[in-house]
């Protein structure tokens, strides 16, 4: 009984194919698409009744398909959200976000610890590290998703850049990814 518990209260996501995504880049048969879930119904599909932009986190889709004969180390890949204004947003790793405090949110302090709030973050939910991107290595004709995230709300004409995709045999860096992510 358990077991259907826990499915009923983690729905599953499958986000499709990098290739069927607007927003996507192919370089050396690699392509990666990268999707900003700013939409409500977007939002729902993969964090049920949690919004992390209303946290002020903003959540995005990264897939990477490898179709090259290589393995692909993805052990050091950064990612960054270039604004129009140029700006560089470095994303933030998901198990840290559980510790940010929400925008406008009042201090409550209900514990008799000074300084600890009662109140439960939301952004510690499950769906946040449970849904982030984690794949370390990524085999020939293979694909990965998840999620990076990102403590700014999103801006029309931002870019996604990745860096640090590197050849598993031998360390060799691959091109940069900068993808726009609306079109």
């Amino acid at each position: 009984m358990g077991v259907l518990a826990v499915g009923k209260e983690r729905p599953k996501f499958e986000p499709g194919p990098a290739s069927n995504y607007q927003t996507r880049l192919t370089i050396s048969k690699i392509t990666i698409a990268a999707v900003p879930f700013i939409r409500q119904s977007q939002v729902e599909q993969a964090f049920g009744k949690l919004d992390p932009n209303r946290e002020g986190v903003l959540p995005v889709l990264v897939i990477i398909q490898n179709d090259t004969n290589q393995t692909i180390a993805l052990d050091q890949i950064k990612v960054e959200m270039v604004t129009v204004d140029h700006d560089r947003i470095d994303s933030t790793p998901a198990a840290d976000l559980k510790y940010l405090a929400g925008p406008n949110q009042p201090k409550v302090y209900s514990s008799p610890i000074p300084g600890v709030s009662g109140k439960k973050n939301p952004l510690a939910a499950w769906e946040i590290e449970g849904r982030a991107f984690a794949a370390r290595m990524l085999a020939s004709k293979e694909s990965a998703s998840g999620f990076f995230y990102f403590r700014a709300p999103y801006r029309g004409g931002s870019t996604l850049y990745l860096t640090g995709l590197r050849e598993a045999s031998s360390g060799k860096e691959l091109f940069y990814f900068d993808i726009p992510l609306d079109k």
